[in-house]
């Protein structure tokens, strides 16, 4: 998430590559990215004169600051290093790491804003909720919606619904990947060959996100528009409710919620 974030940086064009430092202990990875990135500074730890001073901006939203993204057993001793060599504004995409213990690791009052993007940030379609620490300001929170919308959407919440937002759009990529994967392997079973299937699936799924996207309009509307009465999309979805599929979704958001609330007990 790390490298997708740098990426969507660096095409947008609100960085240039060689105001970027990259903290990366191991080698290879740490060779990878700068290949992968040219012009970028590369460390090993973080050290002195890690952040380049900036310009300030009228209202500090342009000075830099550090994005943690790392092991949530790696943050808070991460944080300490940077602390050490003056880093003090810190955008963390580490899953369940309360703000308050990233803060006491960095020392002082660091400006601390947590993040649970997804993973089509990898693609620039991701989506992301932020929420400042004690000490962030409308400054640092603006800083990292600049970073993030690189990447895809950003809203802002109480840090208190991060853990249901890790649940729902954290996790769910994977939920659309597993309905993804059961219509395909059901084409193949109706008689397709799984290549039409996946071209099916991928392209019906694309379709309908951009038609709940653009209308506006509540998906039990358009849903209603696809789905004649005693046709087929009325058996399919009556036989999706006989399975308690809508309570199975709604089960695994309630349960990857307490996971993540969970890492930070």
């Amino acid at each position: 998430m790390g490298g997708a974030l740098l990426g969507g940086l660096l095409r947008s064009g609100r960085v240039a590559a060689g105001d970027v430092s990259v903290v990366e202990p191991l080698d290879e990875r740490r060779a990878g990215l700068a290949a992968e990135f040219p012009g970028i500074r590369t460390e090993p730890v973080p050290v002195a004169g890690l952040l380049n001073e900036g310009s300030g901006g009228a209202e500090g939203s342009h000075l830099p600051g550090a994005v943690l993204a790392v092991k949530p057993d790696a943050a808070e001793g991460a944080c300490r290093a940077l602390g050490g060599v003056g880093v003090h504004r810190v955008l963390s995409i580490v899953a369940g790491m309360p703000s308050q213990r990233l803060e006491a690791a960095l020392g002082g009052e660091p400006a601390v804003v947590r993040a649970m993007p997804n993973t089509p940030a990898l693609v620039g379609a991701g989506v992301t909720a932020i929420s400042g620490g004690s000490f962030a300001t409308s400054h640092d929170l603006r800083w990292a919606e600049e970073v993030l919308s690189a990447v895809g959407t950003v809203v802002r919440l109480p840090e208190r619904l991060l853990d249901a937002v890790t649940g729902l759009s954290g996790s769910g990529p994977a939920y659309f990947f597993l309905v993804a994967e059961a219509l395909m392997e059901a084409g193949v079973q109706m008689g397709l060959t799984r290549e039409v299937s996946r071209t099916l699936v991928v392209e019906t799924m694309l379709g309908s996100a951009r038609l709940l996207h653009e209308t506006g309009r509540d998906p039990e509307a358009l849903r209603a528009m696809v789905t004649s009465p005693a046709g087929t999309t009325a058996a399919g979805v009556r036989a999706l409710e006989a399975k308690a599929v809508r309570s199975a979704f709604m089960e695994a958001v309630a349960v990857a919620t307490e996971r993540s609330r969970s890492l930070h007990r």
